[in-house]
């Protein structure tokens, strides 16, 4: 039982089938650039052009980096504002001529984590963190998704949010050091403990290969761990968010 999962991110959008009963892809990750400007007709675009490279006839599951209601895209995150308000699972279901899920990217890894990583069995509050263009978070309760927790948009200085201070890009960007990323970083972790004391935080997305590297700089009792999909996640976990479509 395979879906094919497709990660639409800032900077690349990639896809492969994945095996739904544990945690396996069917091939190798095929990956395009996303395109610039980040507008709806050339993303769609290439995410057809990654369902064709696999000749896929089945169900999609999409992985898509903004808030997303019933297949609706409620923000426009990091992508073009002509985003804002396009039913964004029936414009790809239109192009590719298949049935499409589409979920929060976030969300999607998390999925991936409670399914196949450390997450998996952990109950009460867990929130996954992915570190990468932006910050993201899937929220959890008792293993179950609390959709669209956009953590990083909490504000932080002068109305910028928590994100444009302290994600992955800003730390490539400013070649900042670990120990000079981590202290700010230390600010997105003091305000989720803040507002909650989930029983694990995990951390995802192109940060979590790295986190023995600044782990000693955040400041906080809960426990933290690096998610075990890495940035296999938010493929397999929209392959998950489509389940539905098998039935």
């Amino acid at each position: 039982m395979a879906i094919l999962g497709v990660d639409v991110g800032g900077s690349g959008i990639k896809g492969v089938p994945v095996n739904l009963t544990k945690e396996e892809y069917l091939g190798e990750r095929f990956r395009l650039d996303t395109p610039v400007p980040r507008e709806p007709k050339a993303m769609v675009e290439t995410i057809a052009q990654v369902v064709k490279h696999w000749d896929w006839k089945g169900p999609v599951g999409v992985g898509f980096p903004t808030v997303i209601h019933k297949g609706k895209a409620l923000e426009h995150g990091n992508l073009d504002k002509s985003w804002l308000g396009v039913q964004v699972d029936d414009m790809i279901s239109q192009r590719i001529g298949l049935p499409v899920n589409v979920m929060n990217d976030a969300d999607a890894a998390g999925l991936a984590e409670m399914e196949f990583g450390v997450g998996k069995g952990v109950k009460g509050l867990v929130v996954v963190v992915t570190i990468g263009t932006g910050i993201g978070s899937g929220v959890f309760f008792n293993g179950e998704l609390i959709p669209n927790f956009e953590l990083g948009q909490m504000r932080y200085k002068k109305k910028t949010s928590i994100e444009e201070y302290a994600s992955r890009r800003v730390r490539l960007d400013n070649d900042m050091s670990f120990k000079k990323w981590g202290k700010r970083f230390n600010q997105f972790i003091q305000m989720l403990s803040t507002m909650s004391q989930p029983e694990l935080i995990i951390i995802g997305g192109g940060a979590s290969k790295n986190l023995d590297e600044y782990i000693k700089y955040l400041k906080t009792d809960i426990p933290i761990m690096a998610a075990h999909t890495r940035n296999h996640a938010g493929i397999i976990g929209a392959a998950l968010g489509a389940r539905h479509l098998l039935k």
